[in-house]
């Protein structure tokens, strides 16, 4: 699917180190700001126990995980909006994502600079929204222009926008980004076609040093607790990481990994949480389909019908529907075949109107 999230914040926060980590991709990562002008991008497979279980049971030739892509977006500061620090592109990079990371520094350094001086995760969100929020109001200032004009013809549409984007301002003057505003249907078509900054679905990555990250996972670290305060006000959620120890950990070996981790007190890296929290972000399931020749997961959005999650293998398999085939992937990890899950009258047939669930693993029956 070509669904991407970027990855943002204020310049020497770990943005780049994390992506690095994330993606193996040798992102240019120092201490200095603007570091990364083009944005770097990564598909990175999202780490399913699932998949693991099935593998085991059907011991299939090939093994697919399903992927997330990854934007690595240059440093923003105060004044982007107004084209500060190359700021003009960087938000323009940002538009092209459908749902934001944004990283927050909560870790002490004297070897790393802060562009501010201090280290203050609330300061630092408000310096990243603020920017987005500016750049926002000047899209709706300009469609409200725009609109103004063309719905002096009496055109409805041009009237409903006039409508939109007067409510917008209103709340986004009061500090209030896209994602505050109370929007009806009518609101949502025309937000939709300016894509604003402040629309998207945003998770927050806590950067902790070493030996804050026990702390912090535990809510304990009061840098920490700063950021969860404002991003529970928001609806919003936070994954603590050290991206310092998981470019550590994606340099290591399978076993020593696993050492390492033990020793962190912990079974698998903090990454794994943010990939799955960002694949949830984009509201993304992932059903399995799983044979001797391959088991592999695919990505629909939540609320897919079963013949489109079958057009994701194939436009055939769409075309053709006849009905779908479906186990629990727990069923089938928990009985060891499909013949047992069968027995145990547990296989389901689903027709057109079905809709995939999470975790559903699926075979397709079709006719073209």
């Amino acid at each position: 699917m070509a669904l991407a999230v970027g990855i943002v914040g204020l310049p020497n926060v770990g943005k780049s180190t994390l992506f690095n980590a994330l993606s193996d991709a040798g992102a240019q990562s120092a201490n200095y700001p603007f570091c990364t002008i083009e944005p770097n991008v990564g598909m990175v497979p999202v780490p399913d126990p699932r998949l693991d279980a099935l593998v085991k049971v059907v011991e299939p030739k090939k093994v697919v995980p399903t992927t997330i892509e990854f934007v690595d977006i240059a440093g923003l500061v105060k004044g982007a909006s107004q084209g500060e620090g190359l700021g003009n592109q960087f938000l323009s990079h940002i538009r092209n994502v459908d749902a934001i990371v944004h990283v927050v520094r909560c870790f002490e350094d004297d070897n790393i600079v802060h562009v501010h001086g201090g280290i203050d995760p609330t300061g630092d969100v408000e310096v990243i929204h603020t920017e987005l929020l500016l750049r926002d109001m000047q899209s709706v200032e300009t469609r409200l222009n725009r609109a103004r004009k063309n719905s002096k013809s009496g055109d409805k549409v041009e009237k409903q926008a006039v409508a939109t984007c007067e409510k917008l301002l209103a709340a986004m003057e009061g500090g209030t980004g896209v994602r505050g505003i109370e929007l009806d249907d009518a609101d949502h078509v025309v937000v939709r076609d300016l894509a604003l900054l402040t629309a998207k679905p945003v998770l927050y990555a806590a950067n902790v040093a070493e030996d804050q990250l026990a702390a912090g996972i535990a809510g304990e670290d009061p840098q920490v607790a700063k950021l969860q305060q404002l991003a529970a006000a928001e609806g919003a959620e936070v994954v603590v990481v050290s991206a310092s120890i998981e470019a550590e950990l994606a340099g290591l070996s399978e076993e020593d990994r696993a050492e390492f981790l033990e020793g962190l007190g912990t079974d698998e890296p903090g990454l794994n949480r943010l990939i799955r929290k960002a694949y949830d972000l984009l509201n993304l399931i992932t059903y399995f389909t799983a044979g001797k020749q391959e088991a592999r997961a695919w990505t629909i959005r939540r609320g897919t019908l079963a013949p489109q999650a079958a057009g994701k293998i194939h436009t055939d398999f769409e075309r053709g529907f006849i009905r779908a085939e479906v186990m629990h992937w727990q069923q089938l990890v928990d009985l060891g075949s499909e013949a047992a899950v069968r027995a145990k009258g547990l296989l389901r047939v689903e027709g057109k109107e079905y809709t995939v669930v999470d975790g559903d693993v699926m075979h397709f029956r079709f006719n073209v």
